[in-house]
């Protein structure tokens, strides 16, 4: 198939169609607004349904009702938007619901700005809602691994009966690449003998609850999640290499960022200074194991966001102390850029060049 130009927004909204979606349930936020309008455009015309709700709290809890009727079903906001659904997707994970969810994030706290920020790394990789759980997220760097990600996103959360987060930044949403629409490697997946379809007099009720007053009922619950999520860490961690081969400094970048990271890396390495990249895909399972890969000749890791340093904490459980970690950041929609990133790994460099 032929690459076509398309922005953001809309290709993620192609590529849940393709991937399966047939129910979108949003409300507006910039600068995610493409998505849902295509939506609304195009999804009815492939058999689905998309309908505006009243609010973020309707649309999340839209969702909860579509998946536990056996839909694959997707919502997308930007971050107070996805704070305002943070009581939904507890639910939805506590009565493990497979969904996906979109966040294309503006800077923060509060309302922010809608510029390009990586501010919702905590509140997409912490859960953000209520009780033990977690969801697998993916950071596409590119508008192509976006569409990728986001088609095989229905498979993955059927595959684990969980939601899953496709997180981006403005700069994802907005901007314009060539893209292709490629098959996917299909998952054998488990039949959906849980779902609310209606029993037809065939068979017992199902019921969906995240509800479990009995305590030993809970746990045991719980302990399953857990389990669930081991397999999650096990099968699902994705991270790229680049550069790597006697790196003097190491990058930890995801996302949009790592995409600077690569122009100073290419700068430094005229400069005779070799530096690589550790670019995490899943923030959630973290590849800690990418952290082994590191050469003998790397003196130090530098992390760098756009946010005030969310990642760090989990660059500094995965280095394991071996190495001293820096940080450079830039917010509020301020993109850091590749003479900042040169400037600091010289200055960790220090006296040595």
């Amino acid at each position: 198939m032929s690459k076509i130009l398309m922005k953001g927004n809309e290709a993620i909204a192609a590529a849940a169609i393709k991937g399966g979606c047939k129910f979108f349930f949003g409300y507006p936020i910039t600068p995610q607004n493409e998505l849902p309008e295509y939506m609304a455009r195009e999804l009815q015309k492939n058999g689905g349904c998309f309908v505006q709700a009243e609010s973020e709290v309707a649309a999340i809890n839209m969702v909860y009702g579509a998946a536990g009727a056996g839909a694959r079903v997707m919502t997308s906001s930007s971050s107070p938007g996805i704070a305002l659904k943070q009581e939904g997707i507890s639910y939805i994970a506590g009565a493990e619901l497979p969904c996906v969810i979109v966040n294309i994030s503006r800077g923060g706290p509060g309302l922010g700005g809608i510029q390009p920020a990586q501010a919702d790394y905590f509140q997409n990789t912490r859960g953000g809602g209520n009780g033990d759980y977690r969801l697998l997220v993916y950071a596409p760097a590119t508008l192509q691994e976006a569409v990728d990600l986001t088609m095989e996103a229905f498979d993955v959360a059927d595959y684990y009966r969980n939601p899953v987060i496709i997180s981006g930044d403005g700069m994802i949403g907005q901007m314009m690449e060539p893209i292709e629409f490629k098959d996917i490697k299909k998952r054998e997946l488990p039949k959906k003998d849980w779902i609310t379809d209606g029993t037809k007099g065939e068979r017992e009720p199902n019921i969906i609850n995240s509800l479990a007053l009995d305590p030993a009922e809970l746990e045991k619950h719980n302990i399953r999640l857990q389990e669930k999520y081991k397999q999650m860490e096990k099968n699902e961690v994705r991270y790229e290499l680049y550069n790597m081969e006697n790196a003097e400094v190491v990058i930890v970048s995801y996302g949009t960022t790592s995409r600077v990271v690569k122009n100073a890396i290419a700068a430094l390495k005229e400069e005779g200074i070799n530096v690589g990249l550790i670019r995490p895909i899943t923030l959630w399972p973290y590849p800690m194991k990418a952290f082994d890969e590191i050469p003998n000749t790397t003196k130090a890791l530098l992390c760098v966001e756009m946010s005030m340093g969310q990642m760090i904490d989990d660059v500094k459980i995965a280095n394991k102390g071996r190495l001293p970690v820096h940080f450079y950041g830039r917010s509020g929609g301020m993109v850091p850029s590749p003479d900042e990133i040169v400037g600091k790994v010289k200055e960790i460099l220090g006296g040595e060049r």
